[in-house]
């Protein structure tokens, strides 16, 4: 009964805010939207062109007056205006009308591990001018972590590696609390970068950072000696400034990568480190949790198993494991206590 007369006040909504994609969960509905974190203005007339999917496709195809921006940079609000601009669009797409009638929504939202105060503020004010009511923070491995249904509330050592667009964050949860951390900028749109990079040193070849994110979806792998796939890359050749097209293996894409893969590997290595040795004992037992976008990279989960020697899986749905951690905690209000952040707001 309480849940109902609650609900009949707004929409509740959980809100993974990613540096690449923002999924949105409404209760008794589920996910209802799951676009890119990209928005596109005129920088003429201050509007907004385009949001998700279709600014997405727009990047670095746009004249000059034309800006394709990424409001969060490493899972942090960059660009507040922006950032409320999207969240008040998507609340609005979702609400069509009816949002007025039934009141501003409640929101659960997720933020990195290493968000500071004046970061929290800006999430919190930037949700709240989008329209919300209210909302709860919550560190985005802890929601992955309830989206995945592991036992956060037991004594155990539950370790998840959630590895985004713009970050990868290592976090041994216990108690419902994280015990220790460790995060880093090394992520998916980092080895989208590095894909660049090697296209433009090894086979003098400008790609733009979409192309360079399907490559690496389409043949990219974490060990070497892999099965060996092929994709051909398209681009602008650096000396004649003409269309080019290289064929490219997914031993390539290893060499492109394989920095970056040794990064997120050294930080769970470090994470492990420095975890109480009763916790340690846990997670060899129960093994290592994967998250996010990052984590399908093909052969990542065996990479980690061997180096660490703890068994490795990769979630049911890596994606949208934040966002449904975030939809969890909707429903249970004594959890939600428990785990959100304290308001920056005052």
């Amino acid at each position: 009964m309480f849940k109902r007369l609650f609900g009949g006040f707004g929409a509740q909504l959980g809100i993974d805010l990613g540096t690449a994609n923002t999924l949105i969960y409404e209760m008794e509905k589920g996910i209802v939207v799951n676009e890119p974190t990209v928005v596109a203005v005129n920088t003429r007339t201050e509007q907004i062109l385009a949001v998700g999917h279709e600014a997405k496709e727009m990047l670095g195809k746009t004249p000059p007056h034309i800006e394709v921006t990424r409001p969060l940079t490493g899972g942090i609000i960059s660009d507040y205006e922006v950032a409320e601009k999207m969240l008040k669009f998507f609340l609005d797409r979702m609400g069509e009308g009816q949002r007025r009638l039934s009141g501003r929504p409640r929101v659960v939202i997720s933020v990195p591990l290493e968000v500071t105060e004046v970061e929290r503020k800006a999430v919190e004010d930037a949700t709240i001018a989008a329209g919300a009511s209210e909302v709860h923070l919550v560190q985005e491995p802890m929601a992955a972590a309830i989206g995945c249904r592991m036992p956060i509330q037991e004594p155990v050592g539950n370790m998840i590696v959630d590895i985004g667009g713009g970050n990868t964050e290592v976090a041994v949860i216990s108690l419902n609390g994280v015990v220790t951390w460790k995060s880093s900028q090394v992520a998916g749109d980092e080895m989208n970068r590095n894909i660049m990079q090697y296209a433009r040193e090894v086979f003098n070849l400008l790609i733009g950072e979409s192309y360079a994110e399907q490559v690496k979806i389409k043949i990219g792998s974490a060990m070497q000696g892999d099965e060996k796939t092929e994709f051909p890359m398209r681009g602008r050749d650096v000396v004649t400034g003409l269309p080019k097209e290289v064929m490219v293996s997914s031993e390539h894409i290893y060499m492109a990568l394989k920095r970056s893969i040794k990064s997120i590997v050294d930080l769970v290595k470090m994470t492990l480190e420095v975890t109480p040795p009763e916790l340690t004992a846990d997670i060899h037992e129960r093994g290592i949790l994967l998250a996010g976008g990052g984590s399908l990279l093909r052969n990542l989960d065996k990479v980690l198993a061997q180096t660490a020697e703890i068994p490795v899986r990769i979630a049911d749905d890596p994606l949208t494991a934040v966002v449904r951690g975030a939809g969890v905690l909707l429903e249970d209000h004594a959890l939600l206590k428990e785990v959100s952040l304290p308001s920056a707001r005052g």
